[in-house]
C-alpha cells in the first residue's frame, strides 16, 4: 500500500481535491472530519477540551465559535488544544488504515502535513494550490472570516511556495475542473506505475 498525503493552505480546494480522489475510488482519511466527529455531540474528547477550556462544550458538542475565539492568538492555549486533538486524531488513523488495509493507496487528508512533521509518514507529498487572489477571495467568502484572522491562519501554515518546493506532486485548482480532475488521474497513475516498478 503506498500513502499519499493531501494538504495545502487554506482557500486552496484541498476539500474538492480530495472528493475527487474518492471519485476514483481511493479511501480518503479527511483529518477534519474526523476531528468533527470526536467534538460533536458525544464526541469522546468532549470531557478533555471542556476541562481545558470550561464553557466551550455543550449537547451539541464543542462551540466552535467560543473554542476559537480562546485560542485565537494564543500559543499556549493552541498547543493545549493539539495535545488533546492530535493523539485522538492519530488512533483514528490507525483504525482507517486497519480498515484499508488491503487496498493499493490510500489519501490522508490532512491541512497541517507539514507543520505536523506527518510528511515524514506518508510515502508520497499532494499539495493543492492556487493563485493567492484565488486563495484570498475564497477564504474571505467563508462566514465570519476575516482579514485579520486570515492572516493568523497563513502566519500558522507553512507558506505556499514552499509545499510546493517539499511536494512530490502539486495539483492546481486555479484553473478549470476538469484539469484539475486530470491532474488528480495523473497522480493515481504515478502512484499505481511505481508500486509496479
Amino acid at each position: 500500500m503506498k500513502t499519499i498525503g493531501l494538504t495545502g493552505s487554506i482557500g486552496m480546494g484541498k476539500s474538492a481535491v480530495a472528493q475527487m480522489f474518492a471519485d476514483e475510488g481511493i479511501a480518503v482519511f479527511d483529518a477534519d472530519a474526523a476531528v468533527r466527529l470526536l467534538q460533536g455531540p458525544g464526541g469522546r474528547l468532549l470531557p478533555a477540551i471542556e476541562a481545558a477550556f470550561p464553557g466551550t462544550t455543550g449537547p451539541d458538542g464543542v462551540d466552535r465559535a467560543e473554542l476559537g475565539a480562546r485560542v485565537f492568538g494564543d500559543d499556549a492555549a493552541i498547543k493545549r488544544l493539539e495535545a488533546i486533538v492530535h493523539p485522538a486524531v492519530g488512533e483514528e488513523r490507525a483504525a482507517f488504515l486497519a480498515q484499508h488495509g488491503d487496498d493499493d493507496m490510500v489519501v490522508f487528508d490532512i491541512p497541517l502535513l507539514f507543520e505536523t512533521g506527518g510528511d515524514r509518514n506518508v510515502d508520497v507529498v499532494v499539495v493543492v494550490s492556487a493563485d493567492a487572489a484565488t486563495q484570498q477571495e475564497r477564504v474571505l467568502a467563508r462566514p465570519g472570516m476575516t482579514r485579520e484572522r486570515f492572516a493568523d491562519i497563513l502566519a500558522r501554515q507553512t507558506p505556499d511556495a514552499e509545499k510546493r518546493v517539499r511536494a512530490d506532486h502539486v495539483i492546481a485548482t486555479d484553473c478549470p475542473m476538469d484539469q484539475t480532475r486530470t491532474a488528480v488521474r495523473r497522480v493515481i497513475a504515478c502512484v499505481r506505475a511505481s508500486q509496479d516498478r
